[in-house]
């Protein structure tokens, strides 16, 4: 028998979620991490 998780455990994790990604790009976390992975990349290929 297959076990669920219930809608409610669903929702709450979507909500909080959600609330993480409306909370870093509120701090303008997007350019940080948009910043790392770009040098990351650069890195990886032998440019940077």
């Amino acid at each position: 028998m297959k076990k669920t998780v219930p809608i409610y455990v669903t929702l709450i994790l979507l909500l909080i979620a959600i609330a993480s990604c409306i909370f870093g790009i509120s701090r303008g976390e997007v350019k940080t991490v948009a910043k790392k992975a770009t040098n990351i990349c650069m890195e990886c290929i032998g440019i940077g």
